[in-house]
């Protein structure tokens, strides 16, 4: 390396001026005027090199057809159109997926399109990035002393800081858990249906330490979903719970290994749309019901008979003519028709039939 430099610096010493015209006799030569913006041109190893710059910026020309890229979408939607399952993604990785104004907007509306979509009949909702969601923008928050007074109204009136939280929602969703999934980011798990969480992942009301209250659901939902001794435990005592106890207490619908949550909620999610869904909705709106909203069990058993009896006259009777028929007998799930066979099948189990009897 030492030799080549020392080579190239010799060069440069020895380096002499191109002259494309004859020699004159010095006595004839005359200064030409300097143009500022050509320094003379140099020759190395038959190398011309010319240098146009004296030091001025130059003008680059710029392309007008060219547009300014647009910042990503802090929520990205997906709609899988053949297995009816939409992905809805938090993607902020930067800030751990919290959430801000922009982005709590965005997740409403991710959601309310999955609900009126007749073509969407289960919701994944994911972070990016390895983690879930950290909860809330502080940085927002800290800033919000002069618009304090339309925050706090926008909470109580129309929407939780989080988004979606107080929405109602008449289709399953599961929550794809991964990395930290902590304060509002909780609120938004537990305000799914299921709960798909990794083994590393850590999860609890991490905005007790600052006195950040739960505004999206989390004081009326995981008292019903755990127990009230065991939501008193986190929210009380803001510690982090390991998934393995989120999977005992009932948190946790089931834990699977780092990196696969989100493959396993849509495989999940496949699983669920195959069920006929009128059933399934009203089923589901029963049980919320009775969890939430029933004063008694005489109440509650009511709901639930009136909310099943259109079911009976459609999908319930068609079921039952397909158990009737054979299918879905000793608990396979199963319980389409199989299509029929094409005739090339058909001729060719005959022709292995006849190979059989004579051999």
């Amino acid at each position: 390396m030492k030799r080549t430099g020392f080579k190239f610096f010799r060069e440069v010493l020895s380096a002499k001026p191109c002259r494309n015209s004859i020699t004159r006799p010095l006595s004839s030569f005359r200064v030409p005027t300097l143009n500022k913006n050509l320094i003379p041109t140099y020759c190395f190893n038959n190398d011309v090199v010319r240098n146009y710059s004296d030091g001025t910026p130059v003008d680059t020309p710029v392309d007008e057809n060219i547009t300014p890229e647009e910042p990503e979408k802090t929520v990205l939607v997906e709609k899988i159109e053949g297995m009816h399952i939409m992905t809805i993604g938090i993607n902020r990785p930067d800030k751990r997926n919290c959430v801000n104004t922009e982005t709590a907007e965005l997740l409403k509306m991710a959601f309310h399109e999955f609900e009126v979509d007749d073509d969407m009949y289960c919701a994944v909702l994911h972070g990016l990035g390895g983690n879930f969601s950290a909860g809330y923008d502080l940085e927002e928050l800290s800033e919000l002393e002069d618009d304090l007074a339309n925050k706090i109204a926008e909470i109580l009136m129309d929407q939780g800081p989080m988004g979606p939280t107080k929405m109602q929602i008449n289709k399953p969703i599961i929550a794809a858990v991964n990395g930290y999934c902590v304060a509002g980011g909780l609120e938004l798990a537990i305000m799914c249906d299921l709960r798909i969480v990794e083994e590393n992942s850590k999860l609890g009301f991490l905005n007790r330490r600052f006195g950040v209250p739960l505004i999206d659901g989390g004081t009326v939902r995981l008292p019903e979903m755990i127990g009230l001794s065991r939501a008193m435990d986190l929210i009380l005592t803001g510690r982090l719970l390991e998934p393995k106890e989120a999977l005992e207490w009932g948190l946790a619908s089931r834990v699977v290994s780092t990196g696969t949550a989100f493959g396993q909620a849509v495989n999940l999610a496949k699983e669920i749309v195959k069920f006929p869904q009128e059933c399934l909705r009203a089923d589901r709106e029963s049980a919320l019901h009775a969890t939430f909203s029933a004063k008694n069990m005489e109440e509650a058993m009511s709901f639930e008979s009136e909310n099943s009896a259109q079911v009976l006259t459609t999908e319930a009777i068609s079921g039952a003519k397909k158990f009737m028929a054979g299918l879905g007998r000793s608990g396979k799930f199963n319980v389409n028709k199989v299509k029929e066979k094409e005739n090339w099948q058909v001729e060719f189990e005959e022709m292995k039939l006849n190979k059989e009897k004579d051999p």
